[in-house]
């Protein structure tokens, strides 16, 4: 395969005045075809989906939920997560999408600050949360079985015991493919989407993304990134996350394409099994599966003296290639034309591999503030150690005096930008300048082609095992509360993520603590905090410093310095 043209034209009708009419004409020509599978679970056709969202509708509708609202889901990857997600959003509402591996308390702040008018979560999820902590809301819904859990408005419990007999009443005979249609007019510029980068801190982040931002981003897929209507793809990175959201569920809902949701962070078996089975064309991740898929399988055998040898060999290193790459796509579930890799930089060991093998694969680049994508190429087209292309009709500026030779930020202006972080003003002033430029944080280069090439993070953002933004500062922030700590660094490596500590030695020295106590102190710490933590934001290991860390004239660590 040499580029898109070979798939044939995508299903999809790119002349849809707004992204919820793309969905109004995919449900209705895609009517028959499955488009939601729970692994070794429930699976949904296109039409199974629209009834479903029509019935959420008429709830809406009934308990005076209005264009604009906000209402946050929260809960597992999943059939019915998704639906509720797209009943939201196609209702013209802004759906407000949470981890759902945050801690309770997490939850309780985002539902609050985002002003949600109800819930829609999964049952574990419901289980763990405290109404009384949410005291604004109408009412929560369990998504398993569409069931009102908690009402505080007469007009919802209404709504939930007509919803049956409207229903009958508003498409006699069921729901028709022509009984689509999704009247929500919105302005380009509206909130389409509210997502938290954050939610372990009393000031969260929720990035205020338009539907400018999210046709941009659809559009582009649509155009570049080659799937069919009758393609499937396995969903494992976080729906609640922007890189999953927009590229294993919404997008592919616009073609045609069946999603496999894996319900949990899966184990390797689990997840080739799931591979095997559902045999994806694409396969959307983070940099951690390839990477291990390369050093386990493939290093050991590149690395042998016979096989160094042979690879040098003109005509013998192609042939062992298309092996090892036969190999890799096999484990992937042998159809697999696509690796796309998002949410870090991919190791360059790993790179220089995939490309002696000449494997398939891209690695693009993008941020929750636009809705992700920033830059993506085709993988025929991408420049090895770049992060993809600048997407066409988006601007970038590097903030350094030679942008293609001398690193600095990373600036981007254009549709997909965000409106800002909700009613948080100052953070965005801070990021959004006054002649619109988004100030990523990230540092880099840019060259002559548009190629994107990151050379750090100066928001020091940690990439999770799938695809979560961890924040080390919210983690030293609990840290640095506890006993005996009187300065600590989060740090990411191979084994997790790592703190390092500069133990209060003046105080442990009063109370006459040995260095061994002093230690065990410091597991406990580590227990205490993970108890306070997501899963994918466990602290692995206490490492103590003897020596105090070195600060800026500010006073701040010079992060730079500690890995």
């Amino acid at each position: 395969m040499e580029n898109l043209s070979d798939y044939g034209k995508p299903d999809v009708n790119l002349g849809c005045t707004s992204v919820i009419k793309m969905y109004e004409d995919s449900f209705r020509r895609h009517w028959n075809l499955t488009a939601m599978i729970d692994y070794e679970g429930l699976s949904l056709t296109y039409g199974e989906v629209a009834e479903r969202i029509a019935r959420y509708h008429i709830i809406f509708e009934n308990c005076g939920v209005r264009r604009g609202d906000k209402i946050s889901v929260c809960g597992r990857n999943c059939s019915d997560w998704a639906v509720a997600f797209l009943a939201i959003f196609t209702y013209g509402a802004v759906p407000v999408p949470i981890l759902n591996d945050f801690k309770s308390d997490n939850i309780h702040m985002i539902v609050n600050h985002s002003e949600s008018v109800l819930l829609i979560a999964g049952g574990q999820v419901w289980e763990k949360l405290t109404a009384d902590e949410m005291p604004e809301l109408a009412g929560v819904i369990v998504f398993d079985d569409c069931r009102l859990t908690l009402s505080r408005n007469d007009a919802l419990s209404s709504a939930f015991d007509i919803m049956s007999s409207e229903y009958v009443k508003k498409f006699p005979g069921g729901l028709k493919p022509d009984g689509v249609i999704y009247e929500a007019e919105r302005d380009e510029n509206d909130l389409a989407i509210l997502n938290y980068t954050s939610g372990t801190t009393s000031d969260p982040k929720g990035v205020m993304i338009p539907y400018r931002a999210v046709m941009l981003n659809m559009q582009f897929a649509c155009r570049n990134i080659p799937l069919q209507h009758d393609h499937r793809v396995v969903a494992i990175l976080p729906l609640a996350h922007m890189f999953g959201l927009s590229f294993q569920m919404m997008y592919e809902l616009l073609l045609g394409c069946g999603v496999c949701f894996l319900d949990r962070t899966p184990t390797p078996a689990v997840l080739f099994k799931a591979f095997a089975e559902i045999k994806p064309k694409m396969i959307l991740t983070v940099p951690l599966i390839i990477e291990k898929i390369v050093r386990q399988e493939i290093v050991p055998v590149l690395g042998t003296p016979m096989m160094k040898m042979a690879m040098c060999i003109p005509g013998v290193c192609g042939m062992i290639g298309n092996k090892i790459r036969n190999k890799i796509v096999n484990v992937l579930g042998g159809e697999m034309d696509i690796l796309v890799i998002g949410g870090a930089a991919l190791s360059p060991d790993v790179e220089k591999i995939l490309r002696k093998i000449r494997f398939h694969y891209t690695v693009g680049y993008g941020t929750t503030e636009c809705a992700p994508l920033i830059a993506y190429s085709a993988w025929y087209e991408y420049k090895q150690g770049s992060s993809g292309k600048i997407l066409p009709g988006t601007q970038c500026d590097i903030f350094s005096t030679d942008s293609h030779n001398e690193t600095g930020e990373i600036l981007i202006k254009g549709p997909n930008v965000m409106l800002g972080y909700y009613k948080n003003p100052t953070a965005t002033r801070e990021t959004i300048d006054p002649a619109g430029w988004y100030h990523t944080g990230d540092i880099g280069t840019i060259d002559s082609e548009g190629n994107i090439t990151i050379k750090g993070r100066s928001k020091n953002m940690i990439p999770g095992p799938s695809g979560q933004n961890i924040y080390p500062e919210e983690i030293e922030d609990i840290l640095g509360r506890l006993p005996y700590v009187e300065e600590c660094l989060v740090v990411g490596r191979d084994n997790g993520l790592v703190a390092l500590v500069v133990p209060d030695y003046k105080t442990a020295s009063e109370n006459d603590m040995t260095s061994l106590q002093l230690v065990e102190k410091m597991e406990e710490n580590r227990k205490t905090l993970n108890s306070l933590l997501p899963m994918y934001s466990q602290v692995t290991q206490i490492e103590l410093r003897s020596e105090p860390f070195e600060h800026t004239p500010k006073k701040s660590i010079r992060r730079f310095l500690y890995k």
